[in-house]
């Protein structure tokens, strides 16, 4: 099918798959970010609805009544796609904090460009690393396909859809859980470290009173965290390539549940 030719019957269509696309970048990992420009995400999404749109049969779809509810649920299907997506990513900037608090850098925060909010100086490392590793393991073609095969499993002329049923907000809980416990499971061997180092001070404080423990305590964290933080760094790639799985897993168990139909 010739889109070009054929746009006055596909105009409806394509304009429905352009709304899902572009709250799905508006909320994505990676496409979502202030540092890409706006007119690349926009051709990016036109593009790409194109060539969706030549996968589907639109041609019976009108601009009806009901066109201005299915744009809504365009729009609300490509936004909980795009947040379930990154939100296991967001586990590493919450390790992060966990590790600075340890180290005694959170007061040393930084402004993240990407979403204009501040963040850990452990967690934006970390999370740069993981963004380099997501483009090495094209990670984000996952992203691609998963919003391309949302279009089987919700289709755009079905005006129904169950997101907010108890199944779906029962496994956006559940994301929040496994995202505080993966937070958690990064940041304990360098936490659990620095712990062993506050109780050796601790003693050598009380052994030696004339010791300064303010003076030496904070360098000696700081350099037994990027220590442990170096030798671990392979540990914590591995963890990236499971949030990236967990993440395509999320998203299709989030189409599939709203795919169903309302009871």
């Amino acid at each position: 099918m010739n889109v070009f030719n054929e746009l006055p019957n596909v105009l409806p269509a394509f304009l429905l798959v352009l709304v899902r696309l572009t709250c799905f970048f508006m909320t994505a990992p990676v496409f979502s970010y202030r540092t890409i420009p706006t007119q690349f995400k926009i051709g990016l999404a036109v593009a790409f609805s194109l060539i969706i749109t030549m996968t589907l049969h639109p041609e019976h779809l009108q601009f009806t009544s009901d066109y201005a509810l299915l744009v809504l649920k365009e729009s609300i299907v490509g936004l909980a796609l795009g947040f379930v997506a990154g939100l296991l990513l967001n586990a590493v900037y919450i390790a992060g904090a966990f590790i600075d608090m340890q180290m005694g850098l959170s007061v040393a925060n930084l402004i993240d460009p990407n979403s204009g909010v501040q963040t850990p100086l452990t967690g934006q490392f970390l999370y740069i690393i993981m963004i380099v590793f997501l483009f090495t393991v094209d990670a984000h073609h996952m992203l691609l396909n998963g919003i391309f095969y949302s279009y089987q499993i919700i289709p755009i002329d079905k005006l129904s859809f169950s997101l907010f049923e108890g199944n779906s907000v029962h496994m956006v809980v559940m994301l929040f859980v496994k995202m505080f416990a993966v937070a958690f499971q990064m940041a304990l061997p360098i936490v659990g470290s620095l712990f062993l180092v506050d109780v050796a001070v601790g003693i050598v404080a009380r052994t030696v009173p004339q010791l300064n423990v303010f003076v030496v305590g904070l360098p000696l964290k700081i350099g037994v965290g990027l220590l442990i933080l170096f030798i671990i760094m392979p540990l914590y790639v591995t963890m990236f390539r499971d949030l990236f799985q967990w993440s395509a897993e999320a998203m299709s168990d989030l189409m599939t549940l709203m795919g169903r139909p309302m009871k």
